[in-house]
């Protein structure tokens, strides 16, 4: 039997987030190219004419849920008038994301592939520059703060960012194993309790 050809009504964003949904529940190792075709409706010819390959199409996924899926945790980052309000809107978000019924839990970009040794090394990079970019989101964050003097000058923002993030990569985990959505906010919750204390040893480092 001749192999599909891609249909003429062929969407392109509707095929990335098709194959969205199957690389963020499976990740990148487990999804095959069977289980990305069935789910976009196209046979394997259209999808090397539209994406290259396998790891072509991962990349624009990647592109697609950060325009897409990330903005809604981010966003709130951006627009909070203070740092702390940053956090607390990015660990809700962050809360309200991974504890959706409608989506695979957790975070793609940080569950999709960890090692290099089983897959590419192209998809390893790029996973790994986009986890550093999202630390450097929030250290900018940190340091706008200081800049607006809505932090003490002493505040560690690379040790903050570092925190929330990794934090962040600890939700999407727990999330992905099961975790309801008040576990999630309890961790939430900790990280928050933890802010003031960063806030006061950068006061006190700057005063000695």
């Amino acid at each position: 039997m001749a192999d599909r050809g891609r249909p003429r009504s062929f969407d392109r964003t509707v095929a990335l987030e098709l194959a969205m949904q199957v690389f963020w529940k499976k990740g990148y190792e487990g999804s095959s190219l069977n289980d990305l075709t069935a789910a976009m409706g196209i046979g394997c010819p259209s999808l090397y004419a539209a994406f290259g390959s396998k790891e072509g199409l991962f990349l624009e996924v990647i592109d697609h849920y950060s325009n897409i899926v990330g903005r809604e945790i981010w966003d709130a980052v951006e627009t909070a008038l203070t740092a702390r309000a940053a956090m607390q809107g990015f660990l809700d978000a962050t809360v309200d994301a991974y504890s959706r019924t409608d989506t695979p839990q957790g975070c793609l970009i940080a569950l999709a592939s960890l090692h290099q040794d089983s897959s590419s090394g192209a998809i390893c990079s790029e996973l790994r520059r986009r986890r550093a970019e999202n630390i450097d989101a929030l250290r900018r964050r940190f340091r706008r703060g200081v800049e607006e003097a809505d932090l003490p000058a002493g505040f560690d923002c690379d040790e903050a960012a570092l925190f929330y993030a990794t934090t962040q990569n600890g939700m999407s985990i727990i999330a992905r194993d099961g975790a309801s959505r008040e576990a999630l906010a309890a961790v939430a919750s900790g990280a928050m309790a933890a802010f003031q204390p960063l806030v006061d040893k950068a006061s006190a480092s700057h005063g000695s």
